[in-house]
Parts: structure tokens; sequence; C-alpha cells
């Protein structure tokens, strides 16, 4: 019998000529790290599915990295931006869609008072921190450890392992001004707002990495409180969670509100864009001259017009809430199906995450789940964040034979995912199961 791997490079076989080509003008071949392991080469996507250059039909567990909350191509989406392209790509100057795109956003999140539109959600984190620099006048930020909040200077520290050591190209000046702690750590979050040069907290709300080890909302609250005490502004990341976990995102969900936000992805209906949202004193900092202080906030794609379009039509359909309930709903049935199929085939593997999430755990030696709630290991992040990195690769390349495309023991759902999309995922996990365990990977 042929190898997963030999499997795989015959069944993909047309994009073999492709990588050699992007080898040759990309860093590892790729445009963006998480695509580096057994890159495919897509043609084309609607709703769920996508095709690829060999014209192989996949279920999509990717979707956009988070930002295709309604699936690819929805056609509210693909009509607005169709319209507007015919109209103007970049004006170079204000229009009506901008102020109707904050407006919704106002709408759907609790702390939103003003907005600032940004290129990305990189953009917005940094402008977020800058922000609350200017605000506090104090230097430091306090984040937990293997939370993402992009690849800035700043923000990159102890965002993956091994943590602890700095990136290279960041300066010891930067990463002195960073103050990382462990998650749900209570007693270290206490212990760290001692010190009076901390000018904001930042955090992604639903846990490091969109929940892989998730928190929930008694943290949150104690951060809520506790960083009001100490007088340091609470920024949530929610440029993956924002209107994907509920219209209001986290923050709707769980009732707590910062002081300032980050957003893209679900923001933009799937084209480039982010956002800082929060208290109307902050954001105003950035307008001209305000109080003697200015920030230059140029960038030539805020907000632009192609975006707007997206992001209005998408935020439309997002206010109902009924694409986060068939989102959330598809994934805990997932979830379900596959510890049920774990236990049947005697694998050690578990499936866990809360909303639109899925993480699978090999070498899992804790007990099955019982509920949906359910996190292993009580949310040790070492455990965790543990990766066999054979079994990721063959579980990946596995489940590209049988038809269902996800990032490395990791996936997301969308609205658009329907039950024969649930049926065909399941057979394909199995065949998964089977394909590793002939090999003597399980």
């Amino acid at each position: 019998m042929p190898t997963i791997d030999q499997q795989f490079e015959e069944r993909f076989a047309v994009m073999g000529p492709l990588r050699e080509r992007a080898a040759k003008v990309f860093p590892a071949g790729v445009t963006h790290v998480a695509r580096t392991a057994q890159p495919i080469y897509i043609d084309r996507a609607l709703g769920s599915h996508k095709w690829d250059v060999d014209g192989n039909e996949l279920i999509d567990y990717w979707v956009g990295h988070g930002s295709l909350l309604l699936g690819h191509s929805h056609p509210a989406v693909v009509e607005a931006v169709q319209k507007q392209m015919a109209k103007a790509t970049h004006p170079g100057g204000c229009h009506e869609l901008e102020i109707e795109w904050a407006e919704l956003v106002c709408q759907l999140v609790p702390c939103a008072e003003m907005v600032r539109f940004t290129g990305s959600g990189s953009e917005a984190t940094l402008m977020a921190l800058r922000l609350a620099r200017m605000f506090t006048g104090k230097r430091k930020l306090l984040k937990f450890i293997g939370h993402f909040h992009g690849w800035t200077d700043n923000l990159v520290i102890d965002a993956n392992p091994p943590y602890g050591e700095v990136e290279p190209g960041i300066l010891a000046a930067v990463a002195d001004s960073v103050l990382s702690i462990p998650p749900n750590n209570v007693e270290a979050l206490k212990l760290a707002l001692e010190d009076n040069d901390i000018c904001a907290c930042m955090l992604e709300p639903t846990g490091g990495h969109f929940g892989q080890v998730p928190i929930q909302g008694e943290f949150l609250r104690t951060l809520r409180e506790s960083t009001k005490q100490a007088g340091v502004l609470l920024i949530f990341d929610e440029v993956i969670s924002g209107f994907r976990v509920a219209p209001g995102g986290a923050q709707g969900h769980y009732g707590i509100k910062p002081d300032l936000t980050t957003l893209a992805k679900v923001l933009a209906g799937g084209l480039p864009g982010g956002a800082v949202v929060g208290r109307a004193d902050l954001i105003d900092l950035l307008a001209y001259g305000k109080s003697g202080k200015r920030y230059r906030h140029p960038g030539t794609f805020n907000g632009n017009p192609l975006s707007a379009s997206a992001g209005i039509a998408a935020l439309k359909i997002v206010a109902t809430g009924e694409p986060q309930r068939r989102a959330n709903e598809v994934a805990a049935t997932l979830r379900h199906e596959i510890n049920r199929i774990c236990a049947e085939q005697s694998v050690d593997w578990c499936v866990y995450g809360e909303f639109s999430r899925l993480c699978l755990l090999t070498d899992y030696d804790g007990p099955r789940p019982s509920t949906d709630d359910f996190i292993p290991y009580s949310g040790d992040m070492h455990k965790l964040e543990a990766t066999n990195a054979t079994l990721a690769k063959a579980t990946r390349q596995a489940l590209l034979l049988n038809g269902v495309d996800s990032q490395p023991l990791r996936g997301m759902t969308c609205a658009a995912h329907t039950d024969e999309d649930i049926a065909r995922t399941l057979e394909a996990f199995e065949a998964t199961i089977g394909m590793c365990k002939a090999e003597g990977l399980v």
C-alpha cells in the first residue's frame, strides 16, 4: 500500500510545479506561515467548499482564516462588491459607505462609541496599544502567554512557543515593555497589576488562538474588575471572535465591556480590513490636534469602499445572529461525533473547543469529554499546545485525501456548512484514523 505521503503527492500532482515556482519567489514557498504545511493551490470556492487546481473538491474548515463566517462568495457580498467595483475602488476621499459601515459596527459591538478603520488586524492591535500609551502616559503592555495579536514587534512577544524567547529582529527594549503572564491565573494577574507602569492589558477574550487554550466568562469578569481598579485599560482583541462568537462578539456574549476592541476578518466580509473601536475619549485622540496630542494615522486602504461594501453586506446578515447559531451548531455536532468515533476506534485523540472552533489533541491521556464545554487537561496550556508533528502532517494529508481541508489539528466552521458536509467530514475523519493506523501512527 502506498503511504499517506505518497498518496498525497499523487492526488495533488498538478501542484508540484506550482510549489517549485513559488519556492523561487516566496520564502518557504508561501505567503502566510500557516500555509507552510503541505500547501495546496485553490482555484475557486463557494459556500463551504473549494476546488483545487487538481480538480479536487474539498470541504473547507479554514474559512478564510476565520474571516468567512458566511462561507465563500456569499451572494450578498459578491453583489455588493461587484456593484462598488464598477463605481470606484479607491476614490482618494471620504465616501458614504465608510460611515454606514462604522454605524453598523457601533450598533453591534457594545463598547464601540467611535471607530477607526485600518488595513488589517495587526494594524488595529498596534493602534490600540499606542492609543493606550498616549491616554495613560504609561509604557508597558500586559498580555497573556499564547495570545496572538498580530506580528508587530510589541505584540508578537510570547505569542507562540517556545515562550520566553524573543523573536529575531525585535529590540530588547521593545521586549522589556511587554509583561507576559499565564492565562487564567488570577494570582499572576493581581501580581502583575501591581506594576504602576502598565498602560493596558490585551487579550483574546475566547483564549489564545481563538480558544486553543480557552478563557471563560468568570476569568474575564475578574479581569475587567481588576484592570478597572488598577487604572489599566482593557483591550479585547476580537479580530477572530468579533461577530463570529455572537453579533456583538465575545463581549456581547459575556456581557463584559472593554475600553477598546480590535476587529478584522468578519468585519470586512472576507476582504482586507480592520478597526479599533471603543470609548470615544480614547478613539478621539486620533482627531487632528485634539488637546495638543496628535496621532498621525495614514493608511492607503483604511475604510476603502470595496471592503466597506463587503463589510456592510456581511454585517447586515451577521446582525441576525443566525450565522453564528449555525456555525456554532455545526462545530458542536462535529466535536461530539468525532469524539464518539475516537472512542469507538480506541484512539487516544480528543476534539474540544467552544463556539465555532475545532481543536484536535493527539496522544491524549485524559478522560473522554462528557459535555461540549469540556476543557482537556483542565486548561493546562502546555498540554493543550503540545503537537505531534508527524501526526499533524499525516492527519492533514489524510483528511485532504478524503475531501476535507483544515489547518493541522485545528479548524473553524461557517454558516454555509450543511448536514451533508457534517456527514462527509465524519466519514473522512474515520477514514483518516484508519490510514494512520495502517501506518502505525496510532
